[in-house]
């Protein structure tokens, strides 16, 4: 890659409590189809628009998502947020990731239900400045994410689009439950995941 060209980075945030394969696909079509030079999964550390009272403990998260990453060398773990003890917002996220990647592109990856409630955000248009945002959706259909992102597009003046990613409709909250319940949950996420949560007795 020419020294000049700039580091195409995609940023990939959540709680991953715990990271699953949905996750990952996600992250793999990204790189895929936008060609990005690395994906950073930013875990999350104290979100405005979540309670954490129930979350587990970043460490744990942390180690999870290392053991889910750990065989693609294009996937990459920040601790940014989880190192920050305040409030962390996106967009100041944001900002000091463009301190620490200079001469890098930024492509913010969410889903479809962070789109919804994408003008609830602090400052989403300086985050759509930062960024170029990239939307997975849940739904077979297509049509009804075009619509929101076109819309999305000249609210913000952003680039945005739609990610096309393999339909995986697990949830970190169906594998919590799963687990309590005492229910297998092998094919939801990698292995080595598995085996940490068991060994550690996460989510009973």
């Amino acid at each position: 890659m020419n020294a000049t060209q700039p580091q195409k980075v995609g940023i990939m945030g959540g709680t991953f409590d715990p990271i699953h394969y949905g996750h990952l696909l996600i992250a793999q079509s990204a790189a895929e189809e936008f060609t990005l030079d690395q994906v950073l999964f930013l875990p999350t550390g104290k979100a405005p628009h979540k309670s954490y009272q129930h979350v587990t403990d970043p460490e744990r998260r942390c180690d999870m998502v290392k053991l889910a990453i750990s065989d693609n060398p294009k996937f990459k773990l920040s601790f940014l947020e989880v190192d920050h003890t305040e409030v962390n917002y996106t967009y100041l996220t944001l900002q000091k990731m463009k301190e620490q990647f200079n001469n890098s592109k930024f492509y913010f990856i969410m889903g479809e239900d962070s789109l919804d409630d994408f003008q609830n955000w602090k400052r989403p248009e300086e985050i759509c400045r930062l960024a170029v945002i990239l939307v997975a959706s849940r739904n077979v259909g297509k049509s009804s994410l075009e619509r929101k992102l076109e819309d999305a597009r000249k609210l913000y003046s952003a680039e945005m689009f739609a990610l096309n990613s393999p339909d995986f409709s697990v949830s970190s909250r169906e594998i919590r439950e799963r687990v309590r319940e005492g229910k297998k949950i092998r094919y939801m996420l990698p292995e080595e995941v598995g085996r940490y949560i068991r060994r550690h007795s996460l989510y009973l």
